[in-house]
């Protein structure tokens, strides 16, 4: 592989003597324009075909069937040139000194009488080659005409017969930056993604691979892959060799604190680098962070300064907490991209707030590059701005962090040395993020104004909902769609001939389609829907539909709204089709996934809506009632395309064992979850997970003992549970009669002390009234050979059934079935009694003097209506065979 090519990855020059090392060199010091006005790199780019469709006119390209790699470097190093001067435009600031107008000019030779205008009309023109599946992107970008020709040029290069090797690489790149334009992530071809990761084994050293490992990390979290994007994250940092543990320190937070508290700390620590010299990796400028100015908190916590213990089980104990070393600044990348998950509230789902702020904390007190600790303060403003002591620097802060992105306080290749690695924001999704900031502090007229400046109209509709403006809001989006009102004031400086064609282009079919998914979502919200709730519906509707046909059957938005609005209405049949539309155009919908299941559920597509709960959890796989549905359509396969009436086929055996994996799956974030619990419980049952259904039943009491004990039972599986012990021979306690360990938890001897655990600190703590627990657990004493225990458990079942029931004096059927229970247990008396050795009788008393009492009270109070009964004289004459065998 070239060494230009990893040069251009890693933002570096390449060895004097590479091919093309000039051009890398020029990438590498943001010197943008040397390499796209040098001569080898217009020729390169005016044969590569169709890269000015419309945006200029231009010669048909002559390109040879296969370029050199030395042709594919000039290129790739113009298409990262390309690239980066978008990044540069509208990430890292400061402003470029030329646009896309000079590019196309340069390369195909046209005179440009009107800068302005031309980069103008090349940028209105690229915004709707942009879409993505249907999603617009943003249209307020500076000079997207420079990211759509890096587009085209890495997909003519990637169509190479033999392409560079790092060009999936770049494609990687291209689709981060891509996404940050629209308004929905897309997911990355899958090919490209399996090419990147095919790539980190090829890197020339631990630091690029652990750039491949984040960025893919990164990729993975803006597709909303959660535990995938931690997962790279973590292999990142072991290919880097980054040392990192969360742990426990002695020091204070506040000013006025005495003694010492035990606080969350980050110990991190990179490897050693050749050559590797903190202080003269630290930038002359940095973005300033604010002091909190607290009259309670300190600025920075204050840990003690401990001493060295070598003994210690912290890996890192050789580092002081209060003066820990200058981390690598893509170590620094690390650690904040482990922080993205910013809205978590469960350690199940990553890193809460309280752990996050260690990561970031390790960061900021050793700038080592511009981006990196821009990152940092904009991470650690976030973090703040749910703290009432907190919330003004977190604010002021990401004011400041927008104000510096145009300034030139550093070099535009500081900036951009870090960017791929970091997950910073675009200077509009910094705006936007105040504004969100703003109208989170109740300020909404500052967010109103921000939103507007942005023209991010839902953001700006949502502001004047919160002011009880719906009818302002809604008269800007018509305004929008018939043309009243231009979304952008640069196009004004077009003249008014060509006002109406650049809206036209600027707006977009993708652009206007949102506008009326927009309209559709105010409408109903509007002061009608009370009064006319189906006039209203039927014009949303409407709205949704012109979108859908407006964007030319792209707008996966029209077609989400619109299934959403026919499922609250329980029209499943027309909602299916709609979310189909919309996940054939983007699946990357979990949520429109699970909605779509539901409603086949609902029209009983069992298999269909197997699919789409499997494909819901595939994106987002801690929600757990879609297991729960997963689990619950498995169930209901056997029934599809039975007729009404007739008997389905029974379950089989693959469905419930797939059943029980989705239920297992959701249980994971679901611990609380008593109905998923008891789905589980008798699931695991029917697939011969036995020690899995006590484990179940144990958290349906633990949820439910205290306000149902009886229903928190079931107990037929707690039957199951002892007919599966019961099986085994008692072998005089002594265990499996072979003499070898149970083979198995779910059965006999295995399954004997999960049950006993499962009646003696569950069960039996908190279910005292039920008779068929007692008469299960008397079941598994009698099989331990445990006499006076099972006589005094059946005895027990007795009384809280017959022995309370009231009905038992008043309903004949009633005393009938109490007169076999009463006989029942003096056959079971009998049974056991003898068995008792006489040293243990005593605690259960003489047995049939057991049996005479309970057949004497059952007599003297069901006498005086039931004497009569031909049931009566059976009573009798067991209290009178009682009575000889004394």
């Amino acid at each position: 592989m070239s060494q230009t090519e990893w040069a251009l990855a890693n933002a570096s020059a390449a060895p004097a003597g590479a091919a093309d090392a000039d051009l890398s060199g020029a990438v590498a010091k943001a010197d943008f324009q040397s390499v796209l006005f040098a001569e080898q790199t217009k020729r390169a780019l005016a044969a590569v075909p169709g890269l000015f469709d419309k945006l200029a006119d231009a010669p048909a390209a002559t390109t040879k069937a296969e370029l050199s790699t030395d042709d594919q470097l000039v290129l790739l190093s113009a298409a990262v040139a390309l690239q980066h001067a978008f990044v540069q435009a509208n990430w890292t600031g400061p402003d470029l000194a030329f646009g896309p107008s000079e590019v196309i000019a340069a390369v195909t030779g046209a005179a440009v009488a009107d800068k302005e205008a031309a980069n103008t009309a090349a940028n209105a023109a690229a915004l709707p080659l942009l879409t993505l599946l249907g999603e617009p992107a943003y249209h307020l970008a500076t000079h997207p005409a420079l990211f759509l020709l890096s587009i085209r040029i890495l997909a003519f290069l990637a169509k190479q017969p033999t392409p560079l090797a790092t060009i999936p690489w770049w494609l990687l790149r291209s689709h981060l930056i891509h996404l940050a334009l629209l308004d929905e992530p897309v997911a990355l071809a899958d090919e490209v993604l399996s090419a990147v990761i095919a790539l980190i084994e090829k890197a020339p050293d631990a630091d690029t691979a652990a750039s491949l490992n984040l960025e893919i990390g990164l990729l993975h979290n803006r597709l909303g892959n959660d535990k995938a994007a931690n997962q790279a994250f973590l292999a990142a940092a072991r290919t880097s060799g980054l040392e990192f543990e969360l742990t426990g320190a002695f020091g204070k937070r506040t000013k006025f604190q005495v003694d010492d508290t035990p606080l969350l700390v980050l110990l991190a620590e990179s490897r050693q680098r050749d050559g590797d010299d903190a202080k003269d990796a630290v930038p002359v400028n940095i973005p300033k962070g604010l002091a909190l100015n607290d009259d309670t908190l300190l600025e920075e916590t204050e840990f003690t300064k401990v001493t060295q213990t070598p003994d210690s089980s912290v890996r890192l104990s050789h580092l002081d907490p209060a003066n820990q070393p200058a981390l690598h600044p893509l170590d620094q990348a690390l650690l904040l991209s482990l922080c993205l998950a910013q809205k978590n509230s469960s350690p199940t789902h990553g890193l809460t707030v309280e752990q996050m702020t260690p990561f970031v904390a390790r960061v900021i007190p050793h700038p080592r590059n511009w981006s990196v600790h821009t990152t940092a303060l904009l991470l650690r403003s976030r973090l703040e701005a749910t703290r009432s002591r907190t919330v003004e620097r977190s604010t002021l802060q990401l004011a400041a962090l927008i104000e510096q992105m145009p300034t030139a306080d550093s070099e535009p290749a500081e900036r951009l040395k870090y960017f791929h690695q970091l997950p910073l924001p675009s200077k509009w999704e910094m705006e936007r993020e105040l504004g969100n900031r703003y109208l989170s502090l109740g300020v909404v007229r500052s967010a109103l104004d921000i939103f507007t400046r942005l023209e991010l109209w839902e953001d700006a509709v949502a502001c004047l909902q919160r002011m009880e403006r719906e009818a302002e809001a809604e008269r800007i989006v018509k305004d929008l769609l018939e043309g009243r009102k231009i979304e952008s004031d640069i196009v004004v400086s077009l003249g008014k001939s060509s006002l109406s064609d650049a809206r036209r282009q600027k707006m977009g079919k993708a652009r206007e389609a949102k506008l009326w998914c927009l309209l559709g979502d105010l409408t109903l919200n509007s002061e009608d829907a009370p009064r006319d709730p189906a006039g209203v519906r039927e014009r949303a509707i409407q709205h949704y539909k012109h979108a859908w046909e407006v964007s030319g059957h792209s707008s996966s938005r029209a077609m989400r709204s619109l299934g959403s609005l026919y499922t609250s209405a329980h029209e499943y049949e027309e909602a299916v089709p709609a979310f189909r539309h919309a996940l054939g155009i983007n699946p990357l919908y979990p949520q429109v996934w699970f909605t779509l299941g539901v409603a086949l559920m609902r029209l009983e597509r069992w298999s269909e809506a197997r699919d789409a709960f499997k494909r819901e959890v595939s994106v987002r796989d801690e929600d757990s009632e879609g297991w729960n549905n997963l689990a619950a359509v498995y169930l209901r396969l056997n029934e599809e395309g039975v007729p009404k009436g007739e008997t389905p086929p029974p379950v089989t055996f693959e469905n419930k064992t797939l059943a029980f994996r989705a239920l297992k799956s959701g249980l994971r974030t679901s611990y609380n979850n008593w109905r998923m619990w008891q789905n589980y419980m008798i699931v695991a049952i029917d697939v011969g997970e036995l020690a899995e259904s006590a484990r179940a039943m144990t958290r349906v009491i633990e949820e439910m003992g205290s306000k149902d004990p009886i229903l928190a039972v079931d107990t037929e599986v707690l039957d199951k549970l002892v007919d599966s012990v019961t099986r085994d021979d008692w072998n005089n306690g002594k265990g499996p009669a072979d003499g070898k360990p149970p083979r198995t938890s779910n059965e006999g001897w295995g399954l004997l002390p999960i049950v006993e655990r499962l009646f003696d600190n569950t069960i039996l703590p908190r279910v005292s009234d039920s008779a068929r627990v007692w008469k299960a657990h008397a079941r598994l004493l009698r099989w331990k050979e445990d006499w006076a225990g099972a006589i005094e458990d059946y005895i027990r079942a007795y009384r809280v059934s017959v022995a309370n029931d009231e009905q038992v004096e008043r309903v004949p059927a009633r005393w009938r079935d109490a007169v076999h229970e009463v006989e029942d247990l003096v056959a079971t008396l009998t049974a056991l009694g003898p068995r008792v050795p006489k040293v243990e009788g005593k605690k259960g008393g003489d047995w049939r003097f057991q049996a005479r009492g309970i057949v004497r009270t059952f007599m003297g109070r069901t006498k005086d209506a039931f004497e009569d009964q031909p049931e009566w004289d059976n009573l009798k004459e067991l209290l009178d065979d009682l009575k000889r065998s004394d």
